[in-house]
């Protein structure tokens, strides 16, 4: 019999749901079933936390006399967009320090970018803030410098336009030479893999048709509570299919935002990725209500049941080609060995399997303790039929 939000939500403020990690869930239904798995289980919980590059946070600085309209803003001399109103400005993650010290010894290479504005800001630091403006009869204002800390910040928004993708690649090096990348350093000849998923407790995995998830379904943000506000950027729900319904190819993506003085520090960390530059990690999880036993089964699969494509980043993928070089299940990335052209290569991830564990946990405590309920997106993320 199915469920539905209000009844699971009922059993959520009188103590009663049964709350399960993603992880626990595969032995539920591997043992009981689908049918019986939605009977027994009401909610299951997610997680990841792993590079979020197309991440920011919107910023009001708070006015001056004379005011100002900002029209170029730096903070820690990153510089944020100020196209917006008088004082308000968008940081974004990868944006690099201008006065970068590193970057003066080897050009090319920074240390601080805007993910560490946002968690230095997270962490109670001290802040400094400079902003021009051209001056206009209401804001005759042209400088603005000041230091400030998140408690002086009248308003800090996290907004980020991609994250939790539903699947990503496997990325090798079929080249010569050694290759710096997002998905971090890649030698020579296939020497090592790098992959980027939480697998069978990744969110958007664990809800292949985007059942539940949409504008408004309330989520596990950076230790603090957000929401889905649309699909991502790059949302890609044609990418090919197993026959369990996952994708194989990177595919769906979701924008999220929250208020960033309920974060925490711990769940956003300022990433610096050598020869790439900055990126930011962010810590996310989504509640899956279990409605019926298609949800059950979607949430009980297995990272041995959830596939990706190993693709070359030394040369194919930076020039557009598309090629698969096999597939690759999540229990063999995990095992720390994977076979590429007949050759056995070794694997690391880029996301935490142990934080995506400690989010999961988390998120089905505040939810048995009643601190947490489930909201019905007002429409689901785009998918194709």
């Amino acid at each position: 019999m199915a469920k539905t939000y209000e009844q699971i939500n009922a059993k959520i403020k009188a103590g009663e749901a049964v709350v399960v990690t993603a992880e626990e869930m595969v032995g539920i239904v591997a043992t009981r079933g689908a049918e019986q798995a939605a009977l027994d289980v009401d909610v299951v919980t997610t997680g990841t936390f792993a590079p979020m590059c197309s991440s920011g946070a919107f910023l009001n600085f708070g006015q001056m006399t004379p005011t100002i309209k900002a029209s170029r803003v730096w903070f820690n001399k990153v510089q944020a967009y100020a196209g917006l109103a008088a004082v308000d400005a968008y940081i974004g993650a990868t944006e690099p320090s201008e006065d970068d010290p590193l970057n003066k010894i080897y050009p090319g290479e920074f240390k601080y970018g805007g993910g560490h504005v946002i968690e230095d800001l997270l962490r109670g630091k001290k802040i400094f803030m400079e902003a021009k403006a051209y001056g206009t009869d209401c804001y005759a204002a042209r400088k603005m410098k000041k230091e400030l800390t998140l408690d002086d910040l009248p308003n800090a928004l996290l907004c980020n336009p991609r994250n939790g993708y539903q699947n990503y690649n496997c990325a090798v090096n079929l080249t010569e030479r050694t290759v710096y990348t997002y998905m971090g350093m890649l030698k020579p000849k296939g020497q090592n893999a790098t992959y980027c998923s939480a697998g069978e407790l990744s969110p958007l995995l664990n809800d292949p048709h985007y059942r539940t998830i949409g504008i408004g379904t309330r989520i596990f943000l950076a230790g603090g509570i957000g929401y889905v506000t649309w699909h991502g950027t790059q949302h890609n729900p044609k990418a090919p299919r197993s026959a369990n319904g996952v994708p194989t190819k990177p595919a769906g993506t979701i924008m999220v935002q929250g208020d960033l003085k309920q974060m925490s520090a711990e769940w956003l960390r300022g990433l610096s990725i050598l020869g790439y530059g900055c990126s930011m990690a962010v810590g996310l999880g989504i509640p899956i209500p279990i409605l019926d036993a298609e949800m059950a089964a979607f949430t009980g699969v297995a990272d041995k049941d959830i596939f990706t494509q190993v693709v070359d980043y030394g040369y194919e993928y930076t020039n557009g080609i598309s090629k698969s070089y096999g597939e690759v299940s999540y229990a063999q990335l995990k095992s720390g060995v994977i076979e590429v052209n007949g050759k056995k290569v070794p694997t690391a991830p880029l996301s935490s399997v142990v934080k995506a564990r400690e989010i999961a946990e988390t998120l089905k405590k505040w939810i048995r303790k009643g601190d947490f309920f489930l909201s019905p997106p007002a429409q689901t993320l785009p998918d194709v039929k």
